[in-house]
């Protein structure tokens, strides 16, 4: 049947789509949950912002550090 294909047999599903997206969602989900732990302390300590920028920051890094981890040569 036509949805028991893998995605390397789908025509319209071009190579390395799949880890591209998730470098996208470990960046993304990265920044928007550490940005919003960032935007609670702010909220809570009424820092003006600080805290939201570290927090996004922080995210970008681990995102970085986990897609970099996941998608070494040298990786387990």
């Amino acid at each position: 049947m036509a949805d028991d294909q893998s995605p390397q047999q789908r025509p319209d599903l071009p190579s390395g789509a799949n880890d591209g997206w998730t470098a996208v969602g470990y960046l993304l989900s990265g920044i928007l949950v550490w940005g919003g732990v960032g935007w609670f302390v702010d909220r809570w300590l009424h820092t003006g912002g600080i805290a939201t920028a570290v927090g996004s920051i922080v995210g970008v890094t681990a995102g970085i550090y986990l897609v970099l981890r996941r998608f070494s040569a040298h990786g387990p």
